[in-house]
């Protein structure tokens, strides 16, 4: 079939996206509604009755993109750091007053329940964000803080639930409060663009996609908000499209970078470039010059820029404009953009 069957063909698609990520996508504002509710509902706890001197969040893969994104939210507006880590163990600062947010979709991640052991054993505040698993269930034997998210959905597939979750314990805790209005921007936004990308017949993101098609995808980002959605751009082509992606940050990459320009040939990348309100304005003027100096060296040169008012909806605007792209850029390959078939050989030979 031709890749544009597959996208405007409702029977072909599903014949490529067997595992049904075309609604998972579609449910994004769904999620976003749920997750908040329940991070409300959930006992929390001591952990409203003082805010933390510093903040942890410990995950692996889509677990953790949730907190990379409260990072570039908290770093202009919170009183306390943000920090995120994907590893076994844990930084030598945290301690008793760190907030250490676990956070593993399936409860079952090995290198965040080493992580879970590390800060009990420093005696770290903690919070649990899981749907099922080891770590739901130590969360509920020994009364810590938590929240369960529903299952049944790959942990990059299930960001809505995951991130508002997130952000709400992070309000809950003292740490970011984001008003009201800026809740209500976002979700409105959610759901209006959310419809807008899956039309399939034609949107900004299967634009995006088919220019990519066929060309290694760079992202390059200019204000520290958009560090962690660059990140998820960067994953998500790798889950779902199943292709390579590399990324980097002005005014960063201006000093090293660049330099890797001048030895680009055939088969040299397509830079995709996220742009925000919030950007310096010097920041900009080196995005503009870097343009000048490297569009002619690259298989293309996109910017694509955020939509609202606040931060938060700016953000995650960009958010679901980038999974849609890595979706009808797995479609345009043929490719199901569910398995990750190299990742559960892996878990397999580690568990040998």
């Amino acid at each position: 079939m031709a890749p544009e069957d597959a996208m405007t063909s409702t029977d072909v698609r599903r014949s490529v996206d067997s595992a049904g990520m075309y609604e998972v996508l579609a449910g994004f504002a769904e999620q976003w509604r749920t997750g908040r509710a329940r991070a409300l509902e959930a006992d929390l706890g001591a952990l409203e009755d003082a805010a933390p001197r510093n903040v942890l969040v410990a995950g692996m893969g889509g677990s953790a993109i949730g907190g990379d994104l409260l990072r570039g939210l908290a770093r202009d507006r919170a009183a306390v750091p943000v920090a995120v880590e994907r590893s076994y163990d844990l930084p030598a600062w945290v301690g008793p007053e760190t907030l250490v947010v676990l956070s593993s979709y399936s409860g079952t991640t090995e290198e965040t329940l080493s992580m879970q052991a590390a800060a009990q054993g420093r005696g770290a505040r903690l919070a649990v964000l899981a749907s099922a698993g080891t770590l739901l269930d130590a969360a509920r034997a020994e009364g810590l803080p938590h929240v369960q998210l529903p299952g049944g959905f790959m942990p990059r597939a299930a960001l809505g639930y995951s991130l508002t979750a997130l952000l709400t314990v992070a309000e809950r805790a003292g740490v970011l409060a984001l008003p009201t209005s800026e809740w209500q921007e976002t979700a409105a936004m959610l759901g209006e663009q959310g419809a807008a990308l899956a039309d399939a017949s034609g949107n900004e993101a299967r634009t995006l996609a088919e220019r990519l098609a066929g060309r290694p995808p760079l992202l390059y980002s200019g204000t520290p908000m958009l560090d962690g959605v660059n990140r998820r751009w960067q994953t998500q082509f790798n889950e779902n499209a199943k292709v390579l992606c590399g990324g980097n940050v002005f005014p960063e990459l201006n000093h090293n970078e660049i330099m890797g320009w001048e030895g680009a040939g055939a088969g040299a990348p397509a830079v995709v470039v996220l742009r925000d309100a919030s950007e310096d304005p010097r920041v900009a003027r080196r995005i503009a010059v870097t343009r000048s100096l490297v569009e002619d060296r690259a298989a293309a040169w996109m910017e694509v820029a955020s939509r609202g008012q606040r931060p938060l909806c700016r953000m995650l605007s960009l958010v679901l404009l980038g999974d849609w792209v890595s979706y009808y850029l797995a479609l345009h390959r043929g490719v199901d953009p569910t398995p990750i078939g190299l990742i559960t050989r892996l878990k397999r030979a580690l568990a040998t």
